[in-house]
């Protein structure tokens, strides 16, 4: 079992200085010992190894890593299904299956084919990354391994390479014409702003114009999750993305809106989010005082501790609509799954693992936020199907039926599977993000703080009430007091200049970390104007909008493939785990204060705790959560249904079926 990521000793969090940690890969426990060699995998999962690698060290771009993955994989299964005499092609409509009968001779072919295909897409793609210096010399290296001769170009003649180039070829021409504006760096054409930026190194949002909409940030160092440093106000992400040629989506799926000049595409369409001065606006504030109250776990001295085994968290059906904020423990963080009575592999209960909540609340936020050196969202579920076909129990049938497949069969096919539904999720995703272009916490609450508190008028806070404010909630979002403030007042650390405002019991922030390795912020009262999420000081949220939350979206729907592909929702053996070793896992301040193992019984229960850990983390209100999980779990069954219409007959007819469709530009 993989050990977790211990960060470098001595780097300076309040100084804003790079922090570095191995590569972020899911382990899952009872998997195949960590030290099998690379070269027993398959082809397509080494040139799959290459791509995870490469990301990590690329601008951290969710959308544009989504669309590497998903054409890398739909090349690698052209490869593989130009040998085969009934699997139907993707986008290179090639038959090569009369090239041999001998077994061996057939599967050298193939693997050559997909290192041909592969190594120019990802030559081409990752040729100006910021990590290209390190990336492109490791892809000539599996070539020189694999004893390919690279310098072979050519898209003549009938050889393996010479298909695999034509592959490659046919793959990059359709990038360059499928809306992501790859060849302008993926940079958006109409999209701008409406609210000016937030400075969150200084008190309060006074310059927030729309409570309702995305605002940038300013930072004196803006390092994003890849761990690159960027210069400026970064912009936001991918917000025209809904109009990038989709693989499963359809246009039955789609909402067009126009805003300016531009048609926002909408897949999925989840709706209007709640809106402050709108029909939900109790809706609204309940969500991000929610996020403020989850930021009171965030201790591990708070005495609280919590069951987190497979026994007693998970196992939690999607909700109706109209009872959304019924799914949520508002006071005590999680959701209202009761766990599962028994392990289904074993017949045995899943054994207890008792923890501070300050602990849990932390890794799990630090876990799943894909961090510096991630894969992303998308790439983070490819390293974890990666690891469950590692796993020894698991049975290479399509569904769990049919013929045992042998590896290379099985990866392409989960390949292409996985990444069309990773490709649909952030068209669909952020398709909503851009047209919706919704209101961050960090830029919400400091909004409301500053306006007041919204619970009483008559109850000696008169001066500090505003209809738009925050509500308040005892021992959680409280009014400063000139009494309040003394010694033996209720806000002790706060001051007198203070009175009148809104403070929180919340995560104290990176200034009270000087040292990473030992020092831990704590909670206390802070001033809203003031509140951080649980995030470095130099990344604070994610440069595009909230709603809806791609971490829900892409999990969501990998959790649909794994249980499709697998034709079980539960990891092998019962439970996956991740272990994350006392005082060496988090990376921004010390902890976890004691040993602990994240444990999800089914692929659906990891997808949630991903959701929830982006509460937890500050980053998404719930209103951002569940139509995104909604949103997942329906990409998830369609990318299925459609990956399968190609592995045999009857091949997919329609043109748009085989290619997606596609928009035109104002």
């Amino acid at each position: 079992m993989l050990s977790g990521c211990c960060r470098q000793a001595g780097v300076n969090v309040k100084a804003m200085c790079l922090i570095r940690r191995p590569s972020f890969t899911l382990a899952v426990a009872l998997l195949v010992n960590s030290s099998v060699a690379l070269a027993q995998h398959s082809i397509a999962r080494q040139w799959n190894e290459e791509l995870l690698d490469a990301i990590r060290i690329d601008f951290a771009r969710p959308t544009v890593h989504a669309r590497n993955l998903f054409h890398v994989s739909a090349a690698m299964w052209d490869a593989w299904a130009a040998y085969d005499r009934v699997a139907g092609t993707y986008l290179h409509h090639e038959r090569a299956w009369q090239y041999t009968s001998d077994a061996g001779e057939l599967q050298r072919a193939r693997a050559e084919t997909i290192s041909f295909a592969a190594y120019l897409i990802l030559s081409a793609r990752f040729a100006n990354s910021p990590g290209a210096d390190t990336a492109l010399p490791s892809f000539d290296a599996k070539m020189d391994e694999l004893g390919y001769d690279r310098s072979f170009i050519s898209t003549l003649g009938n050889s393996p390479a010479a298909l695999g180039n034509r592959i490659a070829q046919t793959v990059l021409e359709y990038g360059a014409n499928d809306n992501a504006n790859e060849a302008g760096g993926y940079a958006n054409l109409h999209y701008e702003p409406i609210n000016p930026p937030l400075l969150p190194a200084f008190s309060g949002n006074p310059d927030m114009l729309h409570p309702n909409r995305w605002q940038p940030l300013v930072l004196e160092f803006f390092i994003d999750q890849g761990n690159i440093m960027l210069d400026g106000v970064p912009e936001f992400l991918s917000p025209e993305w809904g109009q990038v040629t989709p693989f499963a989506l359809s246009p039955a799926d789609l909402t067009v809106y126009r805003r300016d000049v531009f048609d926002y595409w909408v897949y999925h369409d989840p709706g209007p989010p709640p809106m402050l001065d709108g029909p939900e606006e109790e809706y609204y504030k309940w969500g991000f005082e929610m996020v403020l109250v989850w930021s009171s776990h965030l201790d591990p001295e708070n005495g609280v501790m919590i069951d987190i085994s497979p026994g007693a968290i998970g196992n939690s059906p999607l909700p109706d609509p109209g009872e959304y904020e019924s799914y949520y423990d508002f006071f005590n963080g999680g959701d209202s799954g009761k766990g599962h009575p028994v392990n289904p592999i074993t017949g045995k209960p899943y054994e207890p693992q008792i923890v501070p909540l300050g602990d849990y609340a932390r890794v799990l936020a630090e876990f799943w936020a894909d961090g510096p050196d991630s894969e992303t969202p998308p790439g983070h579920w490819f390293t974890l199907a990666n690891h469950v076909s590692d796993h020894p129990l698991t049975v290479k049938r399509m569904g769990g039926n049919g013929p045992l497949l042998d590896d290379l069969e099985w990866d392409v096919k989960v390949y292409l599977t996985l990444g069309g539904a990773m490709h649909d999720c952030a068209i669909a995703a952020w398709g909503a993000k851009g047209w919706y272009d919704y209101v961050r916490p960090v830029s919400s609450t400091r909004y409301m703080a500053a306006l007041g508190q919204a619970t009483c008028f008559f109850c000696g806070f008169q001066s500090s009430y505003h209809s738009n404010g925050l509500r308040l909630y005892s021992d959680y979002i409280e009014v400063v007091t000139e009494e309040s403030v003394r010694p033996t007042g209720r806000h002790p650390d706060l001051d007198h200049a203070d009175a009148g405002k809104l403070a929180a019991r919340a995560w104290k922030g990176p200034d009270f970390i000087d040292n990473p390795d030992s020092d831990v912020a704590g909670v206390d009262w802070v001033l809203i104007d003031n509140w951080w999420p649980y995030q470095r000081p130099t990344f604070v949220t994610p440069p595009f909008a909230g709603y809806v939350s791609g971490h829900s979206t892409y999990s969501r729907a990998a959790a649909e493939i794994l249980t499709l592909m697998t034709g079980s929702p539960f990891f092998p053996g019962g439970v996956g785990e991740f272990f994350c070793p006392q005082n060496e896992f988090l990376v921004f301040e010390d902890g976890p204060s004691r040993d602990i193992t994240l444990q999800w019984a089914t692929y659906q229960d990891a997808s949630d705790q991903t959701s929830l850990s982006r509460i937890w983390g500050g980053i998404h209100p719930p209103a951002d959560d569940l139509p995104g999980r909604v949103m997942g779990d329906r990409i998830g069954k369609d990318a299925f249904a459609l990956a399968q219409s190609y592995f045999g007959p009857p091949w997919p007819l329609s043109p748009r079926r085989r290619t997606g469709h596609s928009a035109s530009r104002d």
